[in-house]
């Protein structure tokens, strides 16, 4: 009679070994995954090579626009600065050194904290340009770079490295107080809520207050493109860019809000031979007017700032019906590529990097292949430069795509 007791103690026992068993196992299993996360995030990434002849050099330099209020800094009466890097063909001599991809407080662009374990380390990305080297024989077309918003000029190396190895001058402008991060001065500088305004988390970007903040914002960032060209074609006046810089022909380039501030800019520059927007929905007086120069647009799988798609929600109908003014009124000749596949932020270099699966499903990249997808970018936009500012003829932009990912969507006649 006194087994029963026993027995009873047992089977209560036994639901608390198989916890204690599948606490012990999932223990194992996070620590397992912890150290396999640890061990690839601290693995070396080379970013995709150049396609184009020239070596690539680096230089960052830092502006002042005295002629500009800056209306995103928080104290009243600041002027306008704004870090700039240049990515330019190279001629490097024995001595060379490599440009570390984000050096000094650059750095800073790394996430933070605990989602900063599982992201390729900086210090492990490797690029292709040489620090402040001289630059190569000739004079080359000006191409400004601007960034999606809160990004900065860095996490586009691979599509700067890829056109400055085909003979451009590649300006990599941030947008100081819309980046998370700048640096100015060797400090970092974030972000201001006007730089980056909160009603940009809505879902409908044009909608209201969220139209009103992008049509001023990206009047500000089109002037900072106006500014760095600008400032690039002084430079062939003295230094190391003295006789290499052809002043009179630049091509505007860019990615979401960056790519909306591209076509802004080339709309009012007349030096502007052509303007790309990477998967940017539209703002400013340019979706009205259109632009009377050559125009390329690109984007992701289910992107509608080509015009073309099925809108899933109100967001996406605006950002159609934002498409379609501006083609209709553009008199310029037009490219719209889609690129299968492809998400937002695989313009960026983030689809190079390693990502734990938390952190990456929590950016918009999608399942191609991250340098494949940078490589196919990277193409398009060579061929269209080369077109736009050098009148070659190329058969990406009127044959059909030797790329299974990209349609084709509108080709200029």
């Amino acid at each position: 009679m006194e087994r029963g007791p026993s027995n009873g103690r047992a089977r209560r026992r036994r639901p608390l070994r198989i916890l204690l068993v599948l606490v012990l196992g999932f223990a194992v299993a996070l620590g397992g995954y912890v150290g396999y996360v640890a061990i690839r995030a601290a693995q070396p990434v080379t970013l995709p090579a150049p396609t184009g002849a020239y070596p690539v050099g680096r230089t960052i330099i830092g502006w002042t626009d005295h002629t500009r209020t800056d209306s995103l800094a928080p104290q009243p009466g600041t002027p306008r600065e704004l870090s700039v890097w240049l990515w330019y063909p190279a001629a490097p001599g024995p001595d060379a050194q490599p440009a570390p991809y984000t050096p000094g407080a650059w750095s800073g662009l790394h996430l933070g904290g605990v989602p900063g374990l599982g992201e390729t380390g900086f210090d492990e990305v490797h690029d292709h340009a040489l620090a402040d080297v001289p630059v190569a024989g000739g004079r080359f077309p000006i191409a400004v770079l601007a960034p999606g918003l809160g990004l900065a000029a860095p996490q586009y190396t691979t599509i700067a490295e890829n056109l400055a190895s085909h003979g451009y001058l590649v300006t990599g402008v941030t947008p100081t107080y819309s980046a998370n991060l700048t640096v100015l001065n060797g400090q970092t500088v974030s972000a201001t809520d006007a730089g980056n305004p909160p009603v940009f988390d809505a879902t409908d970007l044009h909608a209201g207050p969220a139209q009103a903040a992008g049509d001023r914002l990206v009047g500000i960032w089109a002037a900072d493109d106006r500014f760095a060209a600008a400032h690039v074609a002084a430079l062939d006046s003295s230094g190391r860019f003295a006789g290499h810089v052809d002043a009179t022909t630049t091509v505007y380039l860019g990615h979401s809000f960056g790519g909306a501030a591209a076509l802004e800019a080339c709309s009012s520059d007349p030096h502007c031979a052509g303007a790309a927007d990477l998967d940017g929905t539209q703002y400013g007086t340019v979706v009205h007017t259109g632009l009377t120069k050559p125009m390329l647009l690109v984007g992701s799988e289910n992107s509608c700032i080509t015009g073309i798609c099925q809108p899933a929600d109100a967001g996406d109908q605006a950002d159609r019906d934002t498409a379609r003014v501006l083609l209709a009124a553009t008199t310029g000749p037009t490219w719209c590529y889609r690129i299968n596949g492809a998400e937002h932020f695989n313009f960026s270099d983030y689809g190079t990097y390693y990502l734990a699966a938390p952190i990456r499903t929590q950016l918009a990249l999608g399942p191609i292949n991250g340098a494949e997808a940078l490589t196919i970018t990277g193409a398009y936009l060579t061929a269209f430069a080369d077109h736009v500012t050098r009148g070659r003829p190329e058969p990406l932009l009127t044959g059909p795509p030797p790329y299974p990912q990209v349609d084709v969507q509108r080709i200029a006649s």
